[in-house]
């Protein structure tokens, strides 16, 4: 492939430090106060102190959005607002939000709405998902005595094959669920070939998406993707927990749901409404375009904001780089003694920035706990983990060292992890 477009392209030095500024405790544990390079945001994520900061804000008002004083009317405005910056991060024209907790109650209710009310005899998931789209599929499609087809992973790639899935599908299948891009390997489908093959087989397939790992590194659009679900964690995009993002189109969202019965039917908002977890979201959706808005000049929000997210994905590629190959600084893990890279494959065109590593001195458990030691986090993926046990089997890998930095990082947090690596490497 071409080697430009492999190796990414990093934001200018003094960009690089703008942005390390606008994010909360990127070099500091405010805990133990002392030096930290914070590398498992694929399990947490660095907070963009816009996000948090407008969160308090609002969270302070006593009003009721759906109450008709000046300052609930405000609230009702703001949330409005960032439904159409949900709309913005989709690409989504039509369709319902959906809202909760978490992401992963979110989909458990959009496959549950699936799986119970569309006819077929089969269900077709991936062994790479995430438990709250697994665990779901498996549920509800025992609940209906429907059939659960598994798609296998790719041990190279660490993704799935479209030809595993589509042969899978078939006229008789009532739901596709499956993973935008792994957690552990970083591996991201071929999500457009996914849907158009899948479609050929069955025109009016359903078909639901976790996106929560892909959504921080990269642009989703419906437009060409055009899926029955989708959903994605806040927390995990720069900003706050106790809330989870989904969206459904519009057939789906009318099949029958839990909702109040005066509602429209493709309601799914359920209860009051949180209006400081929807502005905390449109600061994210102003700060990736506000990174889109130093490259192009436009008023369109949805273009300013998929050329932010190209950034981010082109600066994380070239760290990515650097990390597995290295520089003049350090060796990368790549050419380090004693030092595995599981699941490394070479277009990282095709990667979201996550590595999973191992070391012939230690296990990866133990691994994690010399990072932290010498202030690097990170996380073990374990096969006896309920979070990673059916992924790493898939694999046939016992344990990782599941690495993952986020654009706020620089190439000085690289190189000093590398140099940790390598002592690491060389433990007795």
């Amino acid at each position: 492939m071409n080697d430009k477009i492999n190796q990414g392209k990093l934001f200018d030095e003094q960009l690089s430090e703008e942005i390390k500024e606008l994010f909360y405790h990127v070099d500091e544990d405010p805990i133990l106060n002392k030096r930290r390079i914070f590398f498992d945001n694929a399990g947490g994520s660095l907070r963009l102190k816009k996000a948090n900061d407008m969160f308090k804000k609002m969270d302070e008002l006593p009003d009721c959005p759906e109450h008709s004083n000046y300052t609930a009317k405000w609230l009702l405005e703001v949330q409005e607002k960032a439904s159409e910056d949900i709309r913005t991060i989709f690409n989504a024209k039509s369709g319902s939000i959906v809202t909760s907790l978490t992401a992963s109650m979110a989909i458990f209710e959009m496959n549950r709405a699936i799986i119970e009310n569309v006819p077929g005899s089969n269900v077709v998931t991936t062994a790479l998902e995430h438990p709250s789209a697994y665990d779901s599929v498996v549920s509800y499609a025992g609940k209906m005595g429907k059939e659960v087809r598994v798609a296998k992973t790719n041990p190279v790639t660490g993704g799935v094959d479209v030809e595993e899935i589509t042969k899978l599908v078939d006229k008789d299948t009532c739901l596709l669920s499956f993973i935008y891009a792994s957690n552990i390997s970083g591996a991201v489908l071929d999500v457009e070939s996914i849907i158009r093959e899948c479609r050929k087989i069955k025109p009016d397939l359903y078909i639901v998406i976790d996106s929560v790992q892909h959504t921080p590194h990269g642009v989703l659009d419906l437009e060409k993707t055009p899926v029955d679900g989708i959903n994605f964690a806040p927390y995990k995009f720069f900003g706050t927990r106790g809330f989870g993002v989904g969206f459904m189109s519009e057939r789906a969202a009318k099949l029958q749901h839990n909702k109040l019965i005066a509602k429209s039917v493709d309601e799914w908002e359920l209860g009051s409404p949180v209006p400081s977890q929807f502005a905390s979201i449109s600061e994210i959706v102003n700060y990736v375009c506000w990174i889109g808005s130093k490259f192009i000049n436009s008023n369109d929000r949805r273009e300013l904001y998929v050329e932010g997210m190209n950034r981010i994905n082109l600066h994380e590629r070239a760290l990515m780089y650097r990390m597995l190959n290295g520089s003049d600084k350090a060796e990368g893990l790549r050419n380090i003694k004693g030092v595995k890279v599981y699941l490394d494959y070479e277009d990282l065109s095709t990667r979201d920035f996550i590595m999973a590593v191992g070391f012939d001195n230690i296990g990866s458990i133990e691994a994690v706990a010399e990072y932290e030691k010498r202030g690097v986090i990170a996380f073990e993926r374990v096969a006896s983990s309920l979070y990673s046990s059916r992924m790493l089997n898939s694999f046939d890998i016992e344990g990782v060292v599941r690495v993952s930095p986020l654009h706020c990082h620089d190439v000085n947090d690289i190189d000093e992890f590398l140099k940790i690596t390598k002592e690491i490497s060389l433990l007795k």
